[in-house]
């Protein structure tokens, strides 16, 4: 989940490829290049940690835009590679883990709070829907206000997903990476923890905001009238 400004003539990121980039090739480096007969400890950290930090950075290049979740991606890879060069102990793995979706959670709780939920900046922009009509649509059924309230509590189920990936993420950690920082055994935990939270995390926290979407979709056609043919943006 991203807030990206996009472009209609942009391309979006091919998913396959982030998961390559992201998940499998620094898992399989981590688990399986990082002893000393292959690139040894910090060059196989150095070398998992390139490709993640290397996608983000041509992301950006490409978009010409960094958003803040992207941001925070891309600290984190960072600060893996900080404790693990640094030799830190491990709970501030785990703690790092847990911090990033964290957050992200707090500040989606909070946007519902001070200014526009981030969920409507997320889903509801001019990309996807026919904006003026359905607030056109909103207004004329005397409904705006309660679409409101429909929006803040889907903001609110947002931000449990991300206390959901904290735990998760936290709970991984502690019990994956049990070895010391800098040594082999650390390098391939991490890229077994790191393999493990795509099903185990990242899926079912996919299948939680799939949720959403189709519940903040619900909610328009249920007090605009509309058809989701007629609120859905096809040019």
């Amino acid at each position: 989940m991203t807030t990206a400004n996009l472009n209609t003539d942009k391309k979006k990121n091919n998913p396959l490829i982030e998961l390559i980039f992201n998940i499998v090739v620094p898992s399989v480096i981590l688990m399986k290049l990082s002893g000393p007969e292959h690139l040894g400890t910090v060059n196989g950290l150095l070398v998992a940690l390139a490709f993640p930090v290397g996608y983000a950075l041509y992301d950006f290049i490409k978009v010409r835009s960094l958003n803040f979740i992207s941001l925070l991606g891309f600290l984190s890879t960072l600060l893996t590679g900080g404790i693990a060069l640094f030799e830190l102990d491990v709970e501030w793995l785990a703690i790092k883990e847990a911090a990033i979706p964290a957050t992200i959670g707090v500040i989606v709780l909070l946007s519902g709070f001070f200014s526009k939920p981030l969920l409507a900046k997320v889903l509801l922009n001019s990309i996807l829907f026919k904006l003026d009509d359905i607030y056109d649509a909103l207004d004329a059924k005397n409904n705006a206000e309660k679409f409101k309230q429909k929006i803040n509590r889907a903001n609110h189920i947002l931000a449990m997903t991300f206390a959901f990936s904290a735990v998760m993420n936290y709970v991984l950690a502690k019990w994956i990476v049990t070895s010391p920082a800098g040594t082999v055994e650390f390098n391939e935990q991490l890229g077994e923890m790191t393999f493990i939270s795509y099903p185990v995390i990242a899926i079912p926290s996919t299948l939680m905001m799939l949720g959403i979407f189709y519940y903040v979709v619900k909610v328009i056609t249920q007090l605009t009238g509309l058809k989701f043919e007629q609120m859905l943006k096809t040019d």
